[in-house]
Formats: C-alpha cells, sequence, structure tokens
C-alpha cells in the first residue's frame, strides 16, 4: 500500500502524458507506418533541430566540474548566463542571485506553490489554462486551483476583472487566496497579453494582496503582431516585483523540453531562500547545465536561433489555419506558442459530447488532441492542438479529423 499523498498525486497524472505515451507507442509514418498515430497533443517545438544539431550534437571540451556536484539551484555560469538573456527578454536588469535552476518550469511551478500556499488555500488562474498546472499547483501543496473563466466572445482575452471576481468568490466560502496565476503567452490559447491587461492584473493582485505568477516559458516564441511583454517590464510592474513570481525555461524557446531546465525568478527574499533549498529535490545535472551555459555565451547564435524560431512558427501556424479554414473550424488567431485552440462545439456542445468526440478522434482518426475540459475551459467542445511538428503530418491529422463524421 502507498502513501495517502503518494496515491494522490497517481490520481492527478495528466492526460496529457498518458495519450503522449500511447501515440508515440505507434507513430505514423507515410511510408512505413501509415496507419498509426499522429501527435499534435503535445507542446513541443520540434522545428528547430536543423539549428540546434550543430550546437547541441558537436563534441565539446568537459572538465571534472562538470560532472561534479555543483550548487544545486544553478551553477554560477548557467545562471549568469540565463540572467543576461533574461534582463534582454523581460526589459530589465536581472540578478543572477535572483534565479533558482531546477528540472524544468514545471518544477518551478510546483516549487512555487508548495511555497506559497498551505494544503487547502487558493491559487487564482484564468480558465482556460495550461493542463498540467493543476497537478503542478495542488498535488504536492495542497493547494486548491479555483479556475477564473475567460469569454469565448473575447477570444478568452485575458481579464483582470474575471480574476477579481474569482478572488472575491474564494474568499467569501472561507478559503484563504495566496496568488494569482497566468500564463504570458498564453497556453493554450496562443494569446499574448496587452501591457494594460498585464497592469489590470497586478493592480487586482495588489489590491487583494496575493502574489503574481506568471509562467513565460514561451517569452522568446511571439509570431504575431502584437510583442511579449513581460510582467516584470517596467511598462506593467512600476515599482512592484516582491510579489512577481516568474518562471522561464529552454523547453519551448530553445526547443530542449527533454533536457528539462527552467528557472523561477523571484526577489522576495523568503520565497527565495526557500526556492533555493527546494531546489535539492529538483537539481539539473552539471553537463546539463555546462551545454546550456555554452549555448547562451553564444549571444549571436541565440539571437538567430530566436529570429528563425518566430518566422518558422508564424508559417507552421499558417500552414495548420489553412487546413483548419478549409474544414470551416473555427479557432482563436494565436500570436505565440505552439498550440491552436479550436472551436468543435459543432460536433460536441456539452461536457459529455466534448469527451466522446476527443475519443473517436484519438480512437477512430487515431489524432491526439487534448480537449477543453482538460485545460477548465468554461465552454466545452474546444480543443488544443499543436502544430509545431512536421507541416505533412499535421495536415494528415486535420485530414483525418475532417472526415470524421
Amino acid at each position: 500500500m502507498v502513501s495517502r499523498r503518494a496515491a494522490a498525486l497517481s490520481a492527478h497524472a495528466p492526460a496529457i502524458a498518458a495519450a503522449h505515451q500511447r501515440v508515440e507507442r505507434d507513430p505514423y509514418d507515410p511510408q512505413r507506418n501509415p496507419s498509426g498515430y499522429l501527435n499534435l497533443g503535445t507542446a513541443e517545438n520540434r522545428l528547430l533541430w536543423d539549428l540546434l544539431a550543430p550546437k547541441v550534437a558537436a563534441a565539446r571540451e568537459i572538465g571534472p566540474r562538470d560532472v561534479r556536484y555543483v550548487p544545486l539551484h544553478g551553477t554560477p555560469r548557467l545562471r549568469a548566463a540565463t540572467a543576461r538573456l533574461l534582463s534582454t527578454t523581460w526589459h530589465t536588469p536581472v540578478d543572477p542571485d535572483h534565479l533558482v535552476v531546477v528540472s524544468g518550469a514545471s518544477a518551478a511551478l510546483d516549487i512555487v506553490a508548495s511555497i506559497l500556499c498551505d494544503p487547502g488555500e487558493a491559487i487564482i488562474v484564468p480558465a482556460p489554462y495550461y493542463s498540467a498546472v493543476e497537478v503542478l499547483f495542488t498535488g504536492r501543496s495542497g493547494a486548491r486551483l479555483v479556475p477564473a473563466p475567460l469569454s469565448p466572445t473575447s477570444g478568452f482575452a485575458l481579464d483582470a476583472s474575471a480574476i477579481e471576481q474569482a478572488i472575491e468568490r474564494t474568499r467569501a466560502d472561507g478559503t484563504t487566496v495566496r496568488a494569482v496565476a497566468i500564463t504570458s503567452p498564453c497556453n493554450p490559447t496562443g494569446n499574448v497579453h496587452t501591457v494594460a491587461a498585464l497592469r489590470e492584473v497586478l493592480a487586482v493582485a495588489e489590491r487583494h494582496d496575493v502574489d503574481l505568477i506568471a509562467d513565460e516559458i514561451y517569452a522568446n516564441s511571439a509570431f504575431g503582431d502584437r510583442p511579449f511583454v513581460s510582467v516584470l517590464d517596467p511598462l506593467v510592474r512600476g515599482e512592484s516585483r516582491a510579489r512577481i513570481h516568474t518562471i522561464w525555461g529552454f523547453a519551448k524557446d530553445f526547443g530542449l523540453s527533454g533536457l528539462k531546465a527552467g528557472v523561477l525568478h523571484t526577489e522576495r527574499p523568503d520565497v527565495l531562500a526557500a526556492a533555493t533549498a527546494l531546489a535539492y529535490f529538483a537539481p539539473v545535472s552539471s553537463d546539463t547545465q555546462a551545454l546550456l551555459a555554452g549555448l547562451l555565451d553564444d549571444q549571436a547564435w541565440v539571437c538567430l536561433l530566436f529570429k528563425e524560431n518566430r518566422v518558422r512558427l508564424a508559417e507552421s501556424y499558417r500552414n495548420a489555419a489553412d487546413c483548419l479554414d478549409n474544414l470551416g473550424i473555427p479557432h482563436v488567431r494565436p500570436a505565440a506558442g505552439f498550440t491552436i485552440w479550436a472551436d468543435l462545439s459543432r460536433s460536441a456542445g456539452d461536457s459529455a459530447a466534448e469527451h466522446r468526440l476527443w475519443q473517436r478522434i484519438l480512437d477512430e482518426a487515431k489524432v491526439n488532441l487534448v480537449p477543453g475540459k482538460a485545460f477548465g475551459s468554461p465552454a466545452a467542445g474546444w480543443f488544443r492542438l499543436c502544430h509545431t511538428a512536421d507541416p505533412a503530418h499535421v495536415q494528415e491529422a486535420l485530414r483525418r479529423i475532417g472526415q470524421l463524421s
């Protein structure tokens, strides 16, 4: 018999992970396995390997320090290089001593929730939200995730009033609210939040004396007309920094999801001290840190990579959008990220119908999408599809979905 905590964590295992494993065991190949599964469910950037391979796969000098114990919250070299990059991305100076390196942005989200919340206390999250945050925010900390539903008529735009109403409702029920958490740019919608919307959310956090968690893992993956603006940008935060805790990682902007390296930035001393201690349970290997620091040291290459990433993301989205338009499937027009938030409500008008459609897409079309319920969608029939794969594979997947009657 396992502990109650282990049983609870097992029960919370994200459905997205189970579907990913199923389709990856039997992947589609147009010649070798034309009846295999097509995976549009995993937000992974598969567009950059030709640029990454010469750097990642190249022989490099490895010294003794690269295979020994290093500071478990990140080597000074990697934290300094990451701070230099994020200072540019966030348009504000970043102190390396305010960064905690851990095994992925997911680990950083789990850590910050465990630090801010005691069991039963709440984190308010605009919905739809990244599907894994439910387990990341609640599984170990015992906190509650409380959705703040966004409006489909606005394209699920970030709405501070919805967040404020959720805070007030939750407190009226006698629950302590500790934080508001946003993804910026948004996963799953691909929305890039306006400066005004971010300011209003921060103002709500200040007015209600709660912290703000910002998952900005897609910060350098904006490809639309609206540029990404961090919550730490002086245009947004003003003098408010201590209550803001920001997450970034190498999985999305660099297409290095398997290396599992992310950072938490915080300037609140007690949170920083606790996060540094909890990094003991989620360290990144010393060799991986050396590799990543080496990538960041080549600043010209990083600029080229990010520029090309934006070009390829735009092309990848247009390929998928053309297919959706031809099928008459509406969707939110993303300005960032790897995902499209598509409206299949004509075939799935309620939660039960959404689940049946998801099963048919997976079992009959053999395509992996993720249903809106996994993202706390306030409206039934929405699905997230990831377009950052071989364009021909994306076209084949959407062709199969279009053939479902």
